[in-house]
């Protein structure tokens, strides 16, 4: 089911680019920017990972430097049948972790140097485990997909907004030009929704599989607990809203940045991660 949601919803942000372009240059625009977004895509699909690691200044760590963390790691790795990923260090004190790469052969993770200093071994392997759990589902394709098809919306409708234009596929459009000024406003507000929408569905997809590759839920349950209170009281500074979607918490902190969060609530998180330590059984995975 979280699959085809997430399809559903992505196909729903297709819809929103190619409206957009019609919108604005007809029929032309519309396979125009169709096109671009595919660009785009291509170009964060090889890329992104080396980007968001460069942008938060994360450093790869050794064995060596981080056995504890490698030992972690390893372990989840190899009980997901997965392969070792890249471990890096964020240099802040905001206590946080993601995952990024185009696919499991491909992956990376990294911890800032608050949440080392914050979680315990076993909640550290519930985050770990969440993180390899976005690696196992394609979440970090997905999620980049995403936000590249959203920021193209956002950048089409800013641009028509301010530079005008017309349909050039020899037809003007003969609907009233207000409602097509809201098309315009509201496009980039429906595809921030849809955005929020499969990134929190991801997000309750990784704590499951996190819950049952580390098989400790209410470890999970726990350190999320202690990031949402350590993100707010340290936030960290160098975080944006194009990449907060892949943090196991929202960065972000005041203002739109929690209303419109990509994250569900931590209570909500937690709540569905007790529950589901009632019925856990270690060693099964539940489709």
């Amino acid at each position: 089911m979280n699959l085809v949601k997430t399809t559903l919803l992505m196909a729903v942000l297709t819809a929103l680019l190619v409206w957009v372009g019609d919108l604005w240059m007809g029929r032309q625009g519309m396979w125009m920017f169709l096109g671009f977004a595919g660009l785009m895509n291509f170009g964060a699909y090889w890329f992104s990972d080396k980007l968001v690691l460069k942008m938060y200044r994360a450093q790869p760590v050794t064995q060596a430097e981080a056995p504890e963390l490698h030992a972690i790691v390893r372990d989840l790795a190899q009980r997901g049948n997965l392969p070792m990923p890249a471990v890096y260090m964020v240099p802040s004190d905001s206590p946080n972790a993601f995952a990024t790469g185009r696919d499991p052969h491909h992956a990376a993770v990294a911890v800032t140097q608050g949440i080392m200093r914050l979680l315990t071994r076993d909640e550290l392997a519930g985050v770990l485990a969440h993180e390899l759990g976005h690696v196992r589902n394609r979440d970090t394709l997905t999620s980049c997909v995403v936000a590249t098809l959203a920021g193209a919306i956002t950048m089409l409708s800013r641009s028509a907004m301010w530079f005008g234009g017309g349909r050039r596929d020899g037809e003007r459009s003969s609907g009233n030009p207000i409602v097509a000024i809201a098309a315009l406003i509201l496009a980039p507000i429906a595809a921030m929704l849809v955005q929020m929408a499969i990134s929190r569905t991801r997000e309750f997809a990784a704590d499951r599989s996190g819950a049952e590759l580390s098989g400790k839920p209410l470890a999970l349950a726990s350190a999320l607990r202690k990031l949402e209170r350590g993100a707010a009281a340290v936030p960290m500074g160098m975080a944006n809203e194009a990449t907060a979607h892949q943090f196991i918490v929202n960065p972000l902190r005041g203002g739109l940045a929690s209303l419109f969060s990509t994250h569900p609530r931590t209570e909500e998180r937690v709540a569905r991660l007790e529950e589901f330590a009632r019925t856990f059984v270690p060693g099964i995975t539940r489709a």
